[in-house]
């Protein structure tokens, strides 16, 4: 059995969750969709099942630009929550930024390498992917080939 007990909550306060158990994939995603949707010049999300995390306090937001990609974050505050894509079934990303210990999440990888900012640099030994870091389901395809206006 899987003692870890991780928690996460939002800059304000309003949305508070928790997560039991190893995640199964740490990434950091350098593509311009999750730059823009989260704020910064890339993100690490922290990939778990969607049984291993429960909100314990509030209820979060959700938007959805993509279909099939839908975004979690505080209406509050901002906060970046996570997102889930219909192409990856049974597989939710948290947002480093919302867990109370980021410390505690290593990233295995980076993702979407191709699109990395010019000026962030790495001195890691990380395997370097040019695209999506996770298997999809091709009946469902790949959220660029998704995208709306």
């Amino acid at each position: 059995m899987n003692d870890r007990v991780e928690t996460g909550s939002c800059f304000c306060g309003a949305i508070a969750a928790e997560l039991r158990g190893e995640p199964f994939w740490i990434t950091y995603d350098h593509d311009d969709d999750c730059r823009r949707a989260t704020g910064g010049p890339l993100t690490v999300w922290i990939g778990v099942r969607p049984a291993q995390f429960r909100f314990t306090r509030g209820t979060p937001k959700t938007f959805s630009k993509t279909p099939g990609v839908t975004r979690s974050f505080c209406a509050d505050c901002g906060t970046s929550i996570g997102y889930r894509d219909d192409g990856t079934a049974n597989e939710l990303y948290l947002s480093i930024g919302f867990m109370d210990a980021p410390e505690r999440f290593p990233p295995q990888a980076h993702a979407f390498w191709r699109q990395r900012l010019p000026w962030v640099v790495f001195a890691d030994n990380l395997p370097c992917i040019d695209g999506y870091s996770r298997e999809r389901d091709p009946a469902v395809g790949y959220p660029i080939d998704r995208k709306c206006g």
